[in-house]
């Protein structure tokens, strides 16, 4: 393996804010924020909206979740243009 071009690969803590569902694994991702797991040590926080927890598949909830008009931004990109 060549040295030097590969990212870190590091323990991060994932946080599903709409469940409040954390866990522990790794990861190449970084952050800023930092959070004190269960054993005492500090951890790279990640936020993410959405995750096993929370999502309707693993679930069986039928939610929808459209934080940032993702729909409408799909649509007005990819959306049936009209021709005059």
């Amino acid at each position: 393996m060549k040295k030097d071009i590969h990212p870190e690969y590091r323990e991060v803590v994932f946080h599903d804010t709409s469940s409040d569902f954390k866990i522990l694994t790794r990861s190449t991702l970084t952050s800023k924020e930092t959070i004190k797991w269960e054993d005492g040590k500090e951890y790279p926080l990640i936020k993410v909206e959405v995750s096993s927890a929370s999502h309707p598949f693993f679930t069986g909830k039928k939610i929808f979740v459209d934080t940032a008009g993702r729909v409408e931004k799909f649509q007005r990109k990819y959306g049936r243009k009209t021709t005059n």
